[in-house]
């Protein structure tokens, strides 16, 4: 028996699997988060979780399939809930803090979204765009793990999505709470893959719906 107390209650005991048709959705890969300049910004993890996404972004756009990005951002401090973390506030629409990092807005996201919370569906139009183009399975990337790539996963799974969530895609500020969330959500609420695993799906899903 599996010393996994979760385990031995019936947690993780069923995969999500792919369905019918996948979209890919890019959690604040943005300079405040990507670029060291910023008190928040940077870290290896997050830059080699930036460089796997474009490949599938770019994966994603070949097959047609929807490509919905966000970055996190207010008009003013005003408009922020109540964050605990002070930098937050300084995320200001206009600001190079709230621009795409380079590299992912030179993939071209079919969609940029501004949210004011951390989860990307909260409040925004993802879901809808994600529902009129008939997806059913949404591949999570981002930053970061314990807080908007989670958030974003609980929501995408209570709107009854399936949710992939490749793993070398997203990142945190720190290692052990990344593990430990990407552990929680694959027993709880989707499947964690990799970026090759995506890659092969949205191909696969290119060359089953090639006219």
């Amino acid at each position: 028996m599996s010393n996994d107390i979760y385990a031995q209650r019936g947690y993780g005991s069923r995969p999500v699997g792919f369905g019918a048709k996948p979209g890919l959705v890019v959690v604040d890969f943005q300079r405040g988060f990507t670029d060291p300049q910023f008190p928040m910004g940077g870290g290896e993890a997050v830059d080699q979780a930036v460089s796997n996404t474009v490949p599938l972004i770019q994966a994603a756009k070949r097959a047609g399939l929807p490509v919905i990005a966000c970055v996190n951002g207010y008009d003013s401090p005003r408009a922020a809930p109540h964050w605990k973390a002070e930098p937050v506030f300084d995320l200001l629409k206009g600001t190079p803090s709230v621009e795409l990092d380079p590299r992912i807005a030179a993939a071209e996201p079919d969609v940029l979204l501004m949210k004011s919370a951390p989860s990307i569906f909260f409040a925004t139009p993802a879901a809808s765009i994600l529902t009129r183009e008939r997806v059913d399975t949404v591949i999570v990337t981002g930053c970061v793990t314990s807080g908007c790539i989670r958030a974003s996963v609980i929501d995408a799974f209570s709107l009854g999505f399936r949710v992939m969530v490749a793993h070398d895609c997203v990142s945190d500020h720190d290692k052990v709470a990344h593990d430990q969330n990407l552990k929680d959500i694959d027993r709880r609420y989707a499947d964690i893959i990799d970026a090759a695993t995506a890659m092969a799906e949205i191909d696969h899903w290119r060359t089953r719906n090639a006219p």
